[in-house]
């Protein structure tokens, strides 16, 4: 029994060893191509290619799925010469990410081109973002999300906030520098809790006036300057409900682009049940509301069409899968149920 033991232990701690090579070796070879240009630029010439138009990315409807499709340097050189486009086009590229196999991934915004003939030529369509992230497969979601962002950090960044001198992107898009200053600038993204509240048996879930019809999230605000996220997580549900957090812990983290490009810190947080009386900020909210087990279960079957009454009023419904709030939502539900299993 020893033997058989020690041989499963030797193929899991092998197969553990190649998939920790893989990726170690697949991130180091990403680190060279940001910091050297001249193998970045080869790199561009075996990469695939991701459009953009105007920060809005390019699908195909495939059967009933959407997918992300991949344009090799050829493919792109023939479309841009088709549509008599001068310019540097692989310039403008930013450096996303690579395969296994190191091919490398780039993003690019045609938005100075014609939509309607690119969508002609490669049949398919520019979608809005927070659209496609909802359609697409998890991990095209995530290279969605995290070209957009850089392809909007380098547009909102062409010059030099000290000298007031065009900046200049270096090959693979991981950073800018003013030649006159000297200044490195690269790509950030800003800090938000996200924080689903609860006082033991029920959850608190809330709505912004600019949020889609029913849909009730968990709250969230931005980090202020000098605080650490523990501190975010009280002030945000103090500020925002009028709730003291009793205790609080992490649960996850997201890369989301809206509105710029921020790092979701999702957290769980609990209040006292004797003192769960909401007192809404009106200047943040529009409303928050307790849900118990069975309201949660049933909202999250819902969706923005399911949710519509026929008196024209909605019944609440939660974020979809791809964002963290449901993730936390689901979370509570689990530990709920637990509990009274």
């Amino acid at each position: 029994m020893a033997v058989i033991y020690q041989a499963v232990y030797r193929r899991a701690s092998s197969l553990i060893s190649r998939l920790h090579s893989t990726y170690v070796r697949k991130m180091r070879y990403l680190n060279e191509l940001k910091e050297d240009d001249s193998l970045c630029r080869q790199a561009q010439a075996s990469g695939a290619f991701y459009l953009f138009h105007s920060l809005f990315p390019f699908l195909q409807k495939v059967g009933q799925k959407y997918v992300v499709p991949q344009l090799s340097a050829a493919e792109m050189k023939r479309l841009v010469e088709k549509l008599k486009e001068t310019e540097q086009w692989i310039e403008k590229s930013v450096l996303i990410g690579c395969s296994d196999e190191h091919v490398p991934h780039f993003a690019l915004d045609l938005g100075a081109l014609e939509k309607s003939v690119i969508e002609s030529e490669l049949k398919g369509s520019f979608t809005d973002l927070q659209k496609a992230l909802f359609v697409v497969d998890g991990k095209d979601s995530s290279l969605l999300a995290s070209a957009h962002s850089l392809l909007r950090w380098h547009d909102s960044h062409q010059y030099c906030s000290k000298t007031g001198q065009p900046t200049q992107k270096n090959t693979a898009g991981s950073k800018r520098v003013c030649p006159v200053s000297g200044i490195t600038y690269y790509p950030q993204m800003s800090p938000v809790v996200i924080t689903l509240v609860s006082d033991g048996s029920r959850c608190l879930l809330a709505r912004q006036p600019s949020f889609p019809q029913g849909m009730y999230t968990a709250l969230s605000g931005f980090c202020d300057m000098g605080e650490n996220v523990e501190e975010t997580v009280r002030r945000e549900v103090a500020e925002e409900v009028g709730l003291e957090v009793e205790s609080l812990w992490y649960s996850s983290s997201q890369h989301w682009p809206f509105p710029s490009s921020c790092l979701m810190i999702a957290c769980h947080a609990l209040v006292r049940a004797q003192k769960a009386e909401i007192n809404i900020n009106r200047l943040e909210l529009e409303e928050a509301h307790w849900f118990g087990l069975e309201e949660i279960i049933e909202g999250l079957k819902r969706g923005p069409r399911s949710s519509k009454q026929d008196d024209g009023t909605f019944l609440p419904w939660f974020p979809p899968k791809q964002a963290i709030a449901h993730q936390l939502i689901d979370e509570w539900v689990k530990q709920q149920t637990s509990l009274t299993a």
